[in-house]
């Protein structure tokens, strides 16, 4: 990334930007680097692992945490032009659990380094707010994550996840495994394979070997 393409980036994603001094825009961009994950790659360990701040400049993050027997309950996955901070959790003096990042996709992200990031957040409130209201916004996913499985049925929740993935990949076919749906909807990956072959013999979806396709959206929908 040239240096015109990297300012032009910071520019689009930090929304404080034209807030900034020259001298803090200057530290900001000096300290920022392009890192390339492969998918499936760990990103960020646990509050011992500040990694620093991601911007998103291809591919997809998912952060989630792990159960007292090892199971993986995603709280959000994160895109192109999103700002992943908790991988800086140590700036947010008030976090005091510890969740995992991997790479879903290859992914390419700008990384601040978290003390510049965070010299320039004490010095100016305009970033100090921003990032404050990204780690709001994050959340308010954990949050609606934690809902789903507390009070929401199984199938509703099989339901509103696969609607979903249709909307953002503009596919009926979801090419993910039992498993991965499993990790993604906080459960076992039997209980998915059971509420999928359920779907499949009420006509909502027809399953193969890596994937799921959609043949009822208005059924399916109607769960929700």
């Amino acid at each position: 990334m040239s240096e015109a393409e990297k300012t032009a980036f910071l520019r689009e994603v930090l929304t404080f930007w034209d807030k900034l001094t020259e001298e803090e825009k200057e530290l900001l961009k000096s300290n920022a680097q392009t890192v390339k994950y492969k998918q499936g790659e760990h990103v960020h360990s646990g509050e011992n692992d500040c990694v620093g701040v991601l911007l998103i400049k291809s591919g997809e993050l998912r952060t989630y945490i792990l159960s007292e027997d090892g199971r993986e309950i995603t709280l959000y996955r994160q895109e192109k032009g999103n700002v992943c901070i908790l991988s800086a959790s140590c700036i947010l003096k008030n976090i005091t659990f510890d969740v995992m990042i991997d790479a879903e996709q290859d992914t390419e992200v700008l990384l601040i380094n978290t003390a510049v990031f965070e010299k320039v957040c004490s010095q100016n409130v305009f970033a100090e707010n921003f990032s404050y209201r990204i780690a709001t916004d994050r959340f308010s996913d954990v949050m609606w994550a934690m809902q789903q499985m507390l009070f929401m049925s199984f199938d509703k929740r099989l339901a509103i996840f696969l609607s979903d993935e249709i909307s953002k990949t503009g596919s009926e076919t979801i090419r993910l495994t039992h498993e991965q749906i499993a990790s993604y909807v906080g459960s076992a990956r039997e209980v998915v394979s059971r509420m999928l072959k359920y779907f499949e013999r009420e006509g909502l979806v027809v399953l193969s070997r890596g994937a799921v396709q959609v043949l009822d959206k208005k059924k399916l929908r109607a769960l929700i």
